[in-house]
């Protein structure tokens, strides 16, 4: 399971910017999350809980923010809609579309003390 892994990472950089910001407690956490990020939902929820517990974030809340897939068409020279890799344009039906968003898996905001 690597939201185990994510978790440890995530709490790693609000220690940091505890240290860095000088605030003692973290009540709300933000992830702005894809679809193509790899990542089970609850997975990474009941890995951040166990996670932040003794620590600075610990019974902070998590917060997902799910993002969208989209991706760059290279026929149409535009940025569209897709659901997952591979698909195809909505608009041409041509299948040379970049994926552009809905891999990331970053945090946005954190409600601090």
């Amino acid at each position: 399971m690597h939201e185990m892994s994510i978790c440890e990472s995530i709490v790693q950089i609000i220690e940091q910017q505890a240290a860095a910001q000088s605030f003692s407690r973290v009540s709300r956490v933000w992830l702005e999350i894809g679809p193509l990020a790899g990542v089970e939902l609850e997975a990474l929820r009941f890995s951040f809980d166990v996670v932040t517990r003794g620590g600075v974030a610990a019974g902070a809340a998590l917060e997902v923010i799910e993002l969208p897939v989209t991706g760059w068409c290279m026929p149409c020279a535009k940025s569209v809609a897709v659901t997952q890799r591979y698909d195809p344009c909505p608009d041409c039906g041509s299948y040379q579309i970049q994926i552009t968003g809905g891999e990331e898996l970053r945090i946005k905001e954190m409600e601090v003390d």
